[in-house]
């Protein structure tokens, strides 16, 4: 699924990274818990989350995720504007709720993935 496709299924805004929206992403992570997304095991991710932090983007860029949704309608600061432009990323915000964001993606066939087992 493209992040184009995702902005229409969530009627999204597009805050920075608008030139990249051909950019494919095989599954979605939705977590507001940075180490429950750090445990998220998948290539080409759409990290969904209600945290509009530095930490949320350090870990997205840790795990070289590039798309962020902010749910609830939460907008980044011009601080994680800066971050997320200097690490190439794309920043988008939807109205729905976690719950109803992760659940239109997934009726529209983006899956999740698998989890490492933390011992």
């Amino acid at each position: 699924m493209t992040i184009h496709e995702i902005v229409k299924i969530l009627d999204a805004k597009v805050f920075i990274g608008g030139e990249g929206l051909d950019l494919e992403v095989q599954a979605a992570c939705g977590a507001d818990l940075m180490s429950d997304v750090m445990a998220f095991v998948k290539d080409r991710v759409v990290l969904l989350t209600g945290l509009v932090n530095p930490q949320a983007l350090r870990t997205a860029d840790l795990l070289d995720i590039k798309v962020i949704v902010f749910v609830r309608g939460k907008k980044p600061t011009v601080d994680l504007l800066e971050m997320a432009e200097e690490s190439g990323m794309i920043l988008l915000s939807t109205k729905y709720s976690m719950f109803l964001a992760c659940g239109r993606l997934y009726e529209a066939g983006l899956r999740g993935g698998g989890v490492r087992e933390i011992v």
